[in-house]
């Protein structure tokens, strides 16, 4: 049984290679992505143990993704086969002031035509500590909405710890439809993980830009014990300055800021959120927990994919400020 388990929709990635565009691009490469998966992925990279849960249609690239997932160390035993397709998603990289571009092709994906009932929660969660899911699941279809929160009400009666990535996705659904779907399941979240901007345009939220305020007020409307808030500062597809900070007991922790060129910023904050989680179950404090999560996340900005392969080591160096750029010989 493994300690986290996630659940939404694992995606073939397709992206033209060189930072080509769409309208230039003679072939693509595949890789696999999707929020939860990239945060199980990164749990298991540092040497957690994660169970990822999806259904996929039982044919031969379904297979390839569940094959990569299980060589990165995350458990699969739950996922569930049928439905006739995977969702697919394209990828533009931005460069410079050209920002990147995305293409979503998952309507009727395996995933968001599951039903309520067709997990066994109990079974998934038994022997679980955490369960962790984004915004982008309920968005996928109104049933994916009702799985969602059939899974969320099961891992609270179980008593695990509930994280939620509030992943605002606009191309998916609007601003009031987001609301209306997530709200209800905000009583079930220990851990929520966000920006001031998503708060305000999904929750209406009257906050400012100050993310300690944003923090207080999200805590205030939905009891969340801990609020995570990402900060991303940048004018250029290609750097950015990237911190966060963790609101717990009623206090900001901020971590350091990272100013970093980026490789692929795609998963770059299921990363954090990954992190944040490993960090937060083996027992860190508030202020080392955010610091060990902004620095892995920094980490895979450079990481081509939606997966973050980092070490522990990797990250824990970073964390301490003693990473950098000299090779190691």
């Amino acid at each position: 049984m493994s300690d986290v388990v996630t659940f939404g929709e694992l995606m073939l990635r397709l992206t033209p290679p060189g930072r080509q565009r769409f309208t230039q691009a003679a072939h693509f490469d595949i890789t696999l992505g999707g929020a939860e998966a990239n945060v199980a992925v990164l749990i298991a990279q540092l040497g957690g143990s994660a169970e990822f849960v999806t259904r996929l249609p039982a044919h031969d690239l379904a297979q390839r993704a569940v094959n990569e997932l299980r060589g990165l160390g995350v458990a699969t035993a739950h996922i569930l086969r049928g439905g006739e397709r995977m969702g697919v998603y394209f990828l533009e990289q931005g460069a410079s002031q050209r920002p990147g571009k995305v293409i979503y092709d998952r309507a009727h994906s395996a995933i968001a035509e599951a039903q309520p009932g067709d997990f066994d929660w109990d079974a998934i969660f038994a022997g679980a500590r955490w369960f962790h899911f984004s915004g982008i699941t309920p968005a996928l279809s109104a049933a994916a909405a009702a799985l969602t929160a059939e899974a969320c009400a099961a891992a609270r009666r179980r008593g695990l710890t509930v994280s939620f990535d509030l992943n605002y996705r606009a191309k998916l659904w609007t601003r009031e439809q987001a609301g209306a779907a997530l709200v209800p399941l905000m009583p079930h979240v220990d851990l929520c993980v966000t920006s001031a901007e998503e708060a305000r345009t999904v929750f209406g939220l009257d906050c400012s830009d100050e993310p300690a305020d944003a923090a207080a007020k999200l805590r205030d409307r939905f009891g969340f014990k801990t609020v995570a808030l990402t900060q991303r500062a940048g004018a250029l597809a290609c750097s950015t300055g990237w911190g966060a900070m963790l609101f717990a007991d009623g206090t900001a922790h901020f971590s350091r800021r990272h100013e970093i060129e980026i490789i692929d910023r795609v998963g770059a904050g299921d990363c954090f959120t990954g992190a944040l989680i490993f960090a937060l179950l083996r027992g860190d404090a508030p202020a080392p927990a955010i610091e060990f999560a902004t620095a892995a996340s920094a980490l895979k900005h450079t990481i081509p994919g939606d997966h973050a392969l980092l070490t522990l080591a990797e990250v824990e160096a970073l964390a301490a400020g003693t990473g950098g750029s000299r090779v190691q010989r």
